[in-house]
């Protein structure tokens, strides 16, 4: 049985790193002897007023292997995204996205987005109609293409709200930003989740250059749920998180269906220090489910702190009050090469902590160690490799797996 999922392991991994190979060597091929490979692949089009048209594609092929679990978790090798769609941009004026997860089978980002500067003269804010992420969880809101590690941390998994449809309002400077949003679409995209949320995060960012940046932020959101007009059926919540793996649907924390659940208020205060190839970047995050019919309210939070090195000497990229791909630089996406042919290595090590316990409800507590390595080979492809440490405690279950995760990934 061992060497048998040692060979699926090897062969996932070969048709994986195939695929990268094949779609990154495809416009190589295809194109005049000048071709830079760092410069975007023939993927779309840029008219002469600067608008841009074109594909937004994102694949991830991942492989999970676990021990020390006593059996819990399987062993998995499969697609971890599959997102496909189109956008249509023009710098400093706007810019949409329809993009969808064939994986998951549910919406990514669908949105439409003006830049006030560009649309009336005077720069008053951006304001985003559509199908977005919420504020709250600096990883949460960090593009999926371009997380230092595999998974979102702990505490991440369990508060995070995830993306929902409605309007927000961002004002940007330099060293501030101040983001509102009003998500009052009845259910998201999906048909789920049906409720009502208010969100917002500010930031400040008394250092804000190329590779030397400092970040403090916070954030809030109030979500009202709402799952029966009438009342007969009692709302409910539930908060949960992976240990820090993409593919196993086991939980070792688990808040169960909390129901009678009127709302959820969600909290968070975030880090991040860039210094030229290093970087620091932490948040905590806090959640309280209100509750009606008698039922007391739960309470509950977690933290992360991570720190980066990347070998090669980059910095990672900062953008519009978050990180960025490392293959852009700057508001309008501009790409930028890396300092060795063959690419940018990172290396980066992360903490992570959960408590679900509060009064009689025994959720659990978890913390994690997840040391990572990141190589960034052009503009669209990327290979990560993590490793997790697992600990946790519900009740009389204990348990510790440790987690080997490999991603292949190309995206555009």
């Amino acid at each position: 049985m061992i060497r048998s999922a040692s060979a699926n392991t090897v062969v996932a991994i070969r048709r994986a790193l195939a695929a990268s190979v094949l779609l990154g060597a495809w416009p190589v091929c295809c194109l005049a002897d000048s071709y830079d490979f760092y410069s975007n692949w023939p993927t779309h089009i840029t008219a002469s007023d600067g608008t841009d048209v074109g594909l937004a594609v994102l694949y991830q092929y991942d492989v999970n292997q676990f021990s020390n679990d006593g059996g819990r978790l399987e062993d998995s090798s499969t697609n971890r995204r599959r997102y496909f769609g189109a956008y249509i941009r023009k710098p400093g004026v706007y810019d949409a996205i329809a993009q969808y997860d064939f994986q998951a089978k549910q919406w990514a980002d669908a949105f439409v987005r003006f830049r006030s500067g560009g649309v009336i003269g005077e720069d008053v804010g951006n304001f985003r109609f559509g199908y977005s992420k919420t504020p709250v969880g600096f990883e949460g809101v960090t593009s999926s293409s371009a997380t230092t590690f595999m998974e979102t941390a702990l505490p991440t998994q369990a508060v995070w709200e995830g993306r929902r449809a409605g309007v927000d309002w961002a004002f940007v400077r330099k060293h501030f930003i101040v983001n509102v949003g009003d998500y009052f679409w009845r259910k998201d995209f999906d048909g789920n989740n049906p409720g009502h949320t208010w969100a917002g995060r500010a930031a400040w960012m008394p250092l804000n250059d190329p590779g030397n940046v400092l970040h403090l932020g916070l954030s809030a959101s109030r979500e009202k749920l709402d799952w029966a007009d009438d009342g007969t059926v009692p709302s409910s919540a539930r908060l949960r998180a992976r240990p820090e793996d993409g593919l196993s649907p086991v939980r070792l924390v688990d808040s169960g269906t909390l129901r009678y659940a009127k709302s959820v208020n969600r909290q968070g205060f975030e880090g991040l220090w860039i210094e030229g190839p290093w970087s620091l970047q932490g948040e905590y995050l806090q959640s309280t489910v209100t509750r009606y019919n008698g039922k007391p309210d739960y309470d509950v939070g977690g933290f992360y702190l991570f720190t980066t090195w990347t070998l090669t000497g980059e910095s990672r990229s900062y953008s519009d009050g978050n990180v960025a791909d490392r293959r852009y630089n700057g508001r309008d996406l501009q790409a930028v090469r890396p300092a060795h042919a063959w690419g940018a290595v990172e290396v980066a090590l992360r903490y992570s902590e959960l408590d679900l316990n509060d009064g009689a409800i025994t959720g659990g507590k978890e913390h994690d160690w997840t040391a990572g390595a990141n190589w960034y080979l052009g503009e669209h492809l990327k290979f990560q490799a993590n490793y997790v440490w697992a600990f946790s405690d519900r009740g009389n279950l204990k348990v510790n797996p440790h987690i080997f995760e490999m991603r292949a990934q190309v995206y555009f």
